[in-house]
């Protein structure tokens, strides 16, 4: 299986947040923007298998600035790190000032994406070559949350866990 570039499973989506969207203080819901983030993951996810791809979990998610009424909201997601059948999905969520066209960050996630065979086993994925400075800190960051994640369900024990061990280690 070839490897691919995380840069091949971009998926951008970009939308208005109308009124039906949004909480008694004009915001955006949440729950509205936690559904279009996976419907970026699932793109990108589905982009670097080619296959079906199901979420496996949301590891992350910052709401770091309200979205209001009218914004344009963009989500990038791209796929960070795959694994044996798993990906991560990092996703940036950003929104457009209204008459300069400035792009603020407003938000990101950490999505887990599995692929699927027509019957819902698990199949292997390709292996991902960052290249840009972020997507390399983002790939290696990817193996530390891996590891934490199964120390945490004790899938893994914790001296097992190495990239995760030399954070506090010299």
């Amino acid at each position: 299986m070839q490897a691919k570039f995380s840069s091949e499973s971009l998926a951008v989506l970009t939308d208005v947040v109308l009124p039906g969207e949004t909480n008694p203080l004009n915001n955006l819901f949440g729950g509205e923007l936690l559904a279009r983030m996976d419907r970026a993951a699932s793109i990108a996810a589905r982009r670097h298998s080619r296959r079906i791809t199901v979420t496996a979990s949301v590891n992350h998610v910052a709401f770091n600035r309200a979205i209001p009424l009218g914004s344009v909201v963009t989500v990038e997601a791209k796929v960070s790190r795959s694994f044996k059948s798993s990906m991560e999905i990092y996703i940036d969520v950003w929104t457009e000032d209204r008459e300069s066209g400035i792009r603020t960050k407003a938000n990101e996630a950490i999505y887990t994406f599995v692929a699927v065979d027509d019957t819902g086993r698990p199949v292997e994925v390709p292996e991902i070559i960052p290249q840009t400075d972020e997507e390399k800190l983002r790939y290696d960051a990817a193996l530390r949350r891996k590891q934490l994640s199964l120390v945490l369900a004790g899938k893994m024990k914790p001296d097992e866990a190495t990239e995760l061990k030399a954070l506090f280690t010299s």
